[in-house]
């Protein structure tokens, strides 16, 4: 039985400039392998070391990157090692295979969707309302699925992204702020159910997974085990469940360590499986903050 690894990118496995956190002396730094270009310029980054991490995982086990990026936003990305059979894009609405989208999967999420949240109309209407010009640079719909915002961080008002989540929360959709984009997400579109197709598919029944923000958080709880960053949503609110390694590392330096992670339990669980994917946890917490 294979081992299935289900993984967030962006500021999990791979970093823009801006979210490096070099913190030793420019001598020590590690040396960086760029992942994406856009626009004729390099975007994201890991470490050499990490990819050769990589590069093994994805020998050892059925990587599947899985991300809120929508399709043309993942196939910018070039990761080292095998390319994955298995993607997760649009934070579980699309997903690939052999870089195709899944129509059944596709037709299944939005019809969920329609049942069970407000219309992206609403909401989208909601945010061009109540944003204000000052602080927000785009506006933006993903996939025709969810909406977000990119913003000025040091000029958003804490209270308005608050009082958005409520809004949210009462129409069956729910507020992610990482970096300077805020999500706005409709609940039933998680990446635990798209991974939950992908294991069925390839008969995984060991399943990890990493990530860093809100919208990973029913991935990682999905999981037999989990890791999360030291650093991003989940780590600003000192999120823990069982089965979830809260790492220390932050920045570029924290993926190489996920990496190793995943790789290490990949190698010693694979021959012996755990079962089926766990029902979801309630998580807990080691101090009680008022998520945004």
């Amino acid at each position: 039985m294979p081992v299935l690894v289900a993984s967030d990118l962006d500021r999990t496995l791979i970093y823009s400039a801006a979210a490096l956190a070099l913190t030793m002396p420019d001598a020590r730094a590690p040396r960086l392998l760029c992942v994406e270009v856009h626009e004729s310029r390099p975007l994201s980054f890991m470490t050499e070391t990490a990819a050769g991490l990589l590069t093994e995982l994805g020998d050892a086990a059925v990587f599947v990157p899985t991300t809120t990026r929508t399709r043309t936003q993942y196939q910018r990305i070039n990761l080292p090692g095998p390319p994955p059979k298995y993607a997760i894009c649009a934070n579980g609405g699309h997903l690939m295979v052999d870089g195709v989208s899944d129509l059944d999967w596709h037709t299944q999420v939005t019809a969920r969707l329609a049942e069970q949240c407000a219309p992206l109309d609403e909401v989208r209407d909601h945010l061009l309302a109540t944003a204000d010009p000052a602080w927000v640079r785009k506006h933006r719909v993903a996939e025709d699925l969810f909406a977000y915002l990119v913003v000025e961080r040091e000029l958003l008002p804490e209270d308005w992204v608050k009082e958005l989540a409520v809004w949210a929360e009462n129409r069956g959709w729910t507020v992610s702020l990482q970096g300077r984009k805020i999500y706005a997400v409709p609940k039933p579109l998680t990446k635990s159910a798209a991974m939950r197709e992908v294991a069925h598919r390839t008969g995984a029944d060991l399943t990890l997974a990493a990530g860093d923000s809100l919208l990973d958080a029913d991935l990682l709880l999905a999981a037999d085990r989990g890791w999360r960053p030291g650093h991003g949503e989940l780590a600003d609110d000192d999120w823990t469940a069982p089965a979830i390694t809260a790492l220390p590392e932050r920045g570029v330096l924290a993926g190489e360590q996920i990496l190793r992670e995943l790789l290490k339990e990949a190698r010693i669980q694979a021959p012996q499986g755990r079962g089926e994917l766990r029902d979801q946890p309630q998580p807990t917490r080691t101090r009680q903050r008022t998520r945004p």
